[in-house]
């Protein structure tokens, strides 16, 4: 009988901090065996990131020598389905078109809170430019993620 991993960790952040530490990688050490951006290992680090798009994943997990399991293991996971797909897409687009605008306030469509908002800006296997939608909602568990 196959059992289910057990975490070991609370989350993401820790899961890739203390692997990557007990690899004796750095930052830069890391971000190097996994060809990523410094910056998004370091925003996983400190909790900014907390569902991964496939292919930061995917070398996030060679990286660190984990199966993709184990780095999902750690992801948070929406449990709930309150917000309409439309609304998400919404929201998506609305922070792309004001991501110059700096007195721009987006608000949770779950509790009405105000949302932390930030462009990812990932490349595609064929380094095309990707620009992605983020944010999280500074009051109760809502996330938008790509």
């Amino acid at each position: 009988m196959k059992t289910q991993k057990q975490k070991k960790y609370d989350n993401l952040a820790q899961f890739v901090f203390y692997t990557r530490e007990n690899l004796g990688l750095s930052v830069s050490g890391l971000s190097k065996k996994a060809n990523l951006d410094e910056n998004i290992i370091t925003n996983i680090e400190s909790g900014l990131e907390l569902f991964l798009p496939s292919t930061v994943r995917q070398k996030l997990a060679k990286g660190l020598r984990v199966s993709l399991d184990e780095i999902k293991l750690y992801e948070k996971t929406e449990e709930y389905n309150l917000v309409s797909n439309n609304t998400l897409e919404d929201l998506k687009r609305e922070i792309l078109d004001n991501m110059n605008n700096k007195a721009y306030v987006a608000f949770c469509p779950v509790c009405g809170s105000k949302l932390e908002t930030r462009i990812a800006r990932l490349y595609d296997l064929e380094d095309n430019l990707i620009l992605h939608p983020k944010a999280r909602c500074t009051k109760c568990p809502f996330i938008l993620h790509s």
